[in-house]
């Protein structure tokens, strides 16, 4: 328990002074967010590599509070492939193909190290295939709702501190203190992307958050009470998975590529209907602890009913906002 507060603790310190460290950087290079197109409104050009000051907090809490295993660097290896491939496409050289290609590679290595979903019942082959598709998609969802100041940022620490403190009640000390060491290293980063954003995480940031917390989600152990509670992971990371879903199925539904930017987000069509940026990232937030609660009960519950209320409740929910949203146009 200390080591997980140490790491916390110690990631929030130093994001809050690599923060502007990596801001001024930015800002002396030239490696800016220039409003431009429907999804980038805001008002002046706002610095890009947060991300890197986010996973140095992280590299160093880990380096200081917890030793370095073969998964820790599995999965540190693959989260600075993802960085790396985040901030190349900051600069804006990358095409769709490059840079999905860039994430197999990660997602590789990572797997490479042993790390991959582990279900009784699947077959190895099916457990790999699974274990590439939700590493990227729940990558590429945190990227996607990187949208409006404090979003991303603040649905991720949240996120992360709930895998830590289930880590921490399983007796998973490794997902406990690097998840624990994500979030601090995102609350300290919060501190300067919140409304009034003075800097932005860019995809080197979003895709490695979204990598580590996909790693981390998918290699604890929720099982041992019910079956239905491997789905905790899906429910913690519910929030960005919802918001990637969502704008697929509407990019469809209009004949789009889903894989082309629009403004088809929940967060825009909240914010359409007259909700301020503050309201709307409130209301992320309060449902990633929601859904985060819900699915520690549905871990800890071996009563089907209460079981099943954990997913219908949230399902329910879930349908309704999409339908009342659905026709709102961002």
């Amino acid at each position: 328990m200390l080591r997980v507060v140490a790491s916390f603790v110690l990631a929030l310190l130093i994001s809050l002074y690599t923060t502007p460290l990596m801001r001024r950087a930015a800002l002396q290079f030239g490696i800016l967010d220039k409003p431009r197109g429907p999804l980038k409104r805001h008002a002046e050009a706002v610095p890009y590599l947060g991300g890197l000051a986010v996973f140095l907090a992280y590299l160093v809490s880990l380096a200081v509070t917890f030793e370095f295993g073969y998964a820790v660097l599995g999965i540190l290896l693959s989260g600075t492939l993802m960085l790396l491939l985040g901030l190349i496409d900051d600069l804006g050289v990358l095409t769709p193909f490059e840079k999905i290609s860039g994430q197999l590679i990660a997602v590789i290595a990572l797997i490479k190290a042993g790390l991959f979903v582990k279900l009784v019942f699947l077959p190895m082959p099916v457990a790999l295939v699974i274990s590439v598709l939700w590493l990227l998609t729940v990558t590429n969802a945190l990227n996607i709702i990187d949208i409006m100041d404090g979003l991303a940022c603040g649905v991720a620490a949240i996120a992360a501190l709930f895998l830590a403190g289930i880590a921490l009640h399983n007796g998973e000390p490794m997902v406990a203190v690097m998840a624990a060491s994500l979030s601090g290293s995102l609350v300290g980063f919060l501190r300067y992307n919140s409304r009034p954003a003075r800097i932005y995480l860019g995809d080197s940031g979003s895709l490695f958050i979204g990598l580590t917390l996909s790693a981390l989600a998918m290699n604890g152990h929720y099982t041992t009470k019910n079956s239905l509670a491997m789905l905790v992971p899906a429910m913690v990371l519910g929030v960005p998975l919802l918001d990637l879903g969502f704008v697929f199925l509407v990019r469809l539904s209009k004949g789009l590529s889903p894989f082309r930017g629009s403004p088809d987000h929940l967060a825009l069509r909240l914010r359409r209907r007259g909700w301020s940026v503050e309201q709307t990232v409130g209301a992320a937030y309060g449902t990633t602890a929601a859904l985060g609660l819900a699915a520690f009960i549905l871990m800890e519950t071996t009563s089907a009913t209460i079981a099943s209320l954990m997913l219908i409740g949230p399902s329910a929910a879930v349908l309704a906002v999409t339908a009342a949203l659905w026709r709102t146009e961002a």
